[in-house]
């Protein structure tokens, strides 16, 4: 297991159709500056910057859980483009490394508790539904959603809150 958990409440990110959209099915944020428009084919749900940056400021971590094979490298750059710095990445190689390891069962493609992550924001509808299951809380996401930004604000508070609550029936 991790080492040195925060107290922040951490929040992670599933990337494809979550953070990363398609332009003629979401709104998105305007693509970076040219070479790197060239380099980082992926565009952001418009809103992206700020809900993550607003998470920060409301003293929760953000992480992104993914199961492509970006490298870390490659995540950590395209966001920083947008001036969005994650207190943690995780992708299927460190997912693999970290919890799969040499097991042979075959775990969930994502793990959040492993990680510490109390609410992960997805896209696939069996992530969400293994929540409950793996002692996670999930929200699912892929429409196009004008509200999405508040309504994962709400709902991170609202977890937030249960957490505490919990925490402070047991001491």
């Amino acid at each position: 297991m991790q080492k040195n958990i925060s107290d922040k409440m951490r929040v992670s990110f599933d990337l494809d159709e979550v953070l990363f959209v398609y332009p003629k099915t979401h709104k998105i944020e305007e693509p970076p500056m040219f070479p790197f428009n060239m380099i980082f084919k992926e565009r952001l749900r418009l809103g992206t910057p700020e809900l993550i940056k607003e998470l920060q400021r409301q003293d929760y971590e953000v992480w992104v859980y993914t199961s492509s094979y970006r490298s870390i490298r490659y995540i950590t750059t395209l966001f920083r483009l947008y001036g969005v710095r994650f207190d943690g990445i995780i992708n299927a190689n460190r997912h693999l490394q970290d919890v799969q390891r040499d097991k042979k069962k075959l775990l969930p493609q994502k793990m959040p508790p492993y990680y510490h992550i109390s609410l992960h924001v997805d896209d696939e509808k069996v992530i969400c539904s293994q929540a409950q299951q793996y002692g996670y809380y999930a929200y699912h996401l892929d429409e196009e959603d004008p509200e999405w930004k508040e309504k994962i604000l709400k709902y991170a508070g609202e977890i937030r809150e249960r957490l505490e609550k919990k925490k402070n029936a047991k001491k």
